[in-house]
């Protein structure tokens, strides 16, 4: 089929696409890690199974950020900037809503997405998808730490020589011609340099907080010998996304066009092409940030109401343009107070970093609350226990301090933010302890 490269911005950054295909469904693919657009047709098999996908749908492929065409910033490519990436190319390729087909480590930023932007995503599916890398005592499903490092070493290490055939593609190791071209495919996905830096973040890779806030119609797909997502991955998924469906299928590669990928492309097919409709919009993931000045009533008797007054202004509008710099929505002003949402936790995270360090030259100081979950829209506003955990951990902070939730510190994995921990707290009405973190400038450290 035709295809043409083309380019969409992001922050400055170029992100290439491609589209292919006419059908009445936008399906928008990302392969991982494993991505070039120059060079991916020219193996026929993975040809054979792009072709097919475009058959049924519009298809839109894209080189994640860092990877094959695409630009890689000036910052690591973490999950929050990925998700940002693929809402440029739905927009630059006229998409408004189209299902998400997230490959290997494109699942984790796929699944993020279909939480966030509901209204956006038609259905998911999920190919050989990883909700957190690493086993730990509440998830067993991962590799050992031991294991992971062991992987990452030769993973890194061998890039651009195709020996990792053996663990990404076995049944192509006895095809010369096939080795060199994967060899060279390697070397044109990224650099060495890259390839360590995407390793440290899919490392650290954890969106379990995610998935039940992901309410679009679910599709898991998993060959049950892949040798490097252990079945036992897709199986966490299918169980903890609400009625996602499972689809194991024989074979031992994680590369999809590898062994029978007519297999998986049949499975999307039928997912795809069916009649499911649409989800009503009435919740979605959303980052809560809480902010308000440290000892204001004291402040405004010490110094009248009229002066106050012009202090309390400035720093509305101060914290008023560091919201529209980060993206964020502001929910409502009370007083010295502000409660915003954001799209993404690490815009969320800096905003508030922001607002603290600007309002210093007010003479003043903030403390703020950083929260990620699935929040109620009702009358358009955002609600439910998401907010009241947000606002609940801003009431624990101290001057100047950034107080998050776990959940936000494991989704911004990679982006260079900083924390310290701040150990586990209970929240006024709420269960269990919550281990909470503070933020730090990363200039500071």
């Amino acid at each position: 089929m035709e295809r043409e490269v083309r380019y969409a911005v992001n922050d400055g950054l170029h992100i290439a696409y491609t589209v292919v295909g006419e059908g009445p469904i936008d399906l928008v693919y990302t392969s991982g890690i494993w991505s070039n657009l120059d060079v991916m047709w020219d193996e026929p098999r993975w040809a054979h199974v792009l072709d097919r996908l475009a058959s049924f749908s519009r298809l839109i492929v894209f080189d994640m950020r860092g990877v094959g065409l695409s630009d890689r910033g000036p910052e690591p490519p973490f999950l929050e900037s990925q998700m940002d990436d693929m809402s440029a190319v739905m927009s630059a390729a006229g998409s408004e809503s189209a299902v998400i087909f997230g490959g290997a480590r494109g699942g984790a930023m796929s699944m993020l997405f279909a939480a966030t932007y509901p209204e956006r995503v038609r259905a998911l599916v999920l190919y050989a998808a990883t909700a957190k890398t690493v086993r730990t005592a509440d998830f067993p499903h991962g590799k050992t730490a031991q294991d992971q490092q062991a992987f990452f070493d030769r993973f890194v290490t061998e890039m651009g020589t195709g020996q990792n055939l053996d663990l990404q593609g076995p049944s192509g190791m006895d095809d010369a011609r096939f080795v060199r071209w994967w060899a060279r495919f390697e070397r044109l996905v990224a650099t060495p340099g890259a390839y360590r830096e995407l390793a440290v973040i899919l490392s650290e890779l954890d969106v379990r907080s995610v998935l039940p806030s992901i309410q679009a119609p679910t599709l898991v797909v998993q060959r049950i010998g892949d040798r490097i997502t252990p079945v036992e991955q897709a199986r966490y998924l299918a169980g903890a996304i609400p009625g996602a469906r499972l689809v194991e299928l024989p074979g031992d590669d994680h590369i999809p066009f590898l062994g029978d990928g007519d297999a998986i492309v049949d499975e999307v097919e039928e997912f795809v092409t069916g009649s499911r409709p649409a989800p009503d919009v009435d919740r979605v993931l959303a980052t809560v940030l809480f902010t308000d000045i440290v000892g204001s009533t004291e402040r405004q008797a010490a110094m009248g109401d009229r002066a106050w007054k012009d202090i309390v202004l400035a720093h509305h509008a101060l914290v008023r343009d560091a919201l529209a710099r980060w993206r964020g929505v502001e929910n409502d002003t009370a007083g010295d107070g502000f409660y915003a949402t954001f799209d993404g936790p690490a815009r969320a995270v800096r905003c508030a970093l922001d607002v603290a360090d600007r309002v210093r030259e007010l003479g003043i100081e903030i403390r703020a609350g950083v929260h990620t979950g699935e929040c109620e829209i009702v009358d358009g506003k955002y609600g439910g226990i998401a907010v009241a955990t947000g606002a609940r951990i801003s009431g624990l902070a101290g001057p100047s301090q950034i107080l998050v939730s776990q959940t936000v510190r494991d989704l911004v994995t990679g982006s260079g933010l900083a924390f310290d921990d701040f150990g586990e707290h209970e929240l006024k009405g709420l269960p269990h302890a919550w281990h909470l973190f503070a933020a730090t400038s990363p200039d500071a450290r």
